[in-house]
């Protein structure tokens, strides 16, 4: 009968044995993810297995981003486009799209600047359009691409939209002149940095900004800095066409096909302000501020036109205060 001495020492050989065959077949499969072929006994020395794993690591995952990017091709609520840029890598970078390695010592390939996607740039037009951007890459509020902020908070609409409307509902409707006056311009850029600094914390109440003006300029500046407007440059020719429509029912129907044409978060963030500027108009034998008034107001901030020569740009003007005009009075049966 064997002693217990020797049984520990067998069952010793036998997990090292184990252990390598284990290491063996791990070599196996890095090889075959490179495309190596090892035959035989002789096998490469175990000291360059540690970075031949970390360059089959490397590609496994980009697989596996490759794997996301295509599982994740199903229509978003808010389908954002990545905004590639050429970017050069520092060390070896392999492709997230097509895991193959990218070449070269400068401009190797494009990154994301919103979402810090890495992919070649032969790749880039093949990526689903499904930016998920990440808030260490999104680092201000104002000036922000409207789809990209929302979808980096996670909400449906921008947040200063969103706060800057309940607070006004909550102590400003019947304030005469509402938008049509200006606060104080230094404090609207306070508001202004303190979103881009604090984000939903900032704290925008009586407390901090007594004057309800200055809420209401951090809004309609907000709106201004936007690089695309909220009626976007591509719908905004639509748009101009529709308000020229002398016939009320083709025209309704009209600006229900020209809102289709808007991303759907600016759609959603169109939606919200009309239905509170409607509220505005509630309040017009106080505040004194009717639709018109209104759309004179948000014109030319909700709408802007894409390259126009001046002479068009200032003829449309009369048309974007239409547009505005008209969904605000019909905002109940347009969205």
């Amino acid at each position: 009968m064997p002693s217990r001495e020797s049984y520990e020492v067998q069952k010793g050989e036998k997990s090292l044995v184990q252990k390598a065959k284990q290491e063996a077949n791990q070599q196996d499969i890095l090889a075959a993810a490179l495309g190596m072929r090892i035959s035989g006994p002789q096998k490469p020395p175990a000291t360059i297995w540690q970075p031949l794993k970390l360059f089959a690591y490397s590609q496994l995952t980009s697989l596996v981003r490759k794997a996301t990017l295509k599982d994740s091709s199903l229509p978003h609520k808010y389908e954002k486009v990545h905004n590639f840029k050429v970017h050069t890598f520092r060390g070896p970078h392999w492709c997230e799209y097509c895991a193959n390695f990218m070449w070269g010592l400068k401009a190797q390939g494009v990154k994301c600047a919103d979402c810090g996607l890495n992919v070649h740039k032969q790749c880039s037009t093949m990526v689903p359009r499904n930016c998920v951007p990440d808030l260490k890459h999104v680092k201000k509020v104002y000036s922000c691409e409207l789809t990209t902020l929302v979808k980096a908070h996670n909400t449906k609409r921008p947040m200063v939209v969103d706060m800057c409307i309940q607070e006004i509902e909550s102590r400003g409707l019947k304030s005469e002149g509402l938008y049509r006056m200006s606060g104080f311009s230094d404090s609207v850029e306070d508001v202004k940095s303190a979103f881009d600094r604090d984000g939903e914390k900032t704290d925008i109440s009586a407390n901090a900004y007594e004057d309800i003006n200055i809420i209401t300029g951090a809004l309609k500046l907000y709106l201004r800095d936007l690089p695309i407007p909220v009626i976007s440059y591509d719908a905004y020719p639509r748009f101009i066409e529709v308000a020229k429509l002398e016939d009320p029912e083709k025209q309704q129907e009209a600006f229900r096909e020209a809102l289709e044409l808007l991303p759907a978060a600016h759609s959603e963030t169109l939606r919200y302000l009309m239905v509170h500027l409607k509220r505005v108009t509630l309040n017009e034998k106080d505040n004194l501020m009717n639709a018109e008034n209104l759309g004179i107001v948000f014109g030319p901030t909700l709408l802007r036109a894409p390259n126009l020569d001046a002479m068009t740009a200032l003829n449309d003007i009369r048309y974007q205060r239409q547009v505005v005009e008209f969904l605000i009075k019909n905002e109940d049966t347009l969205f």
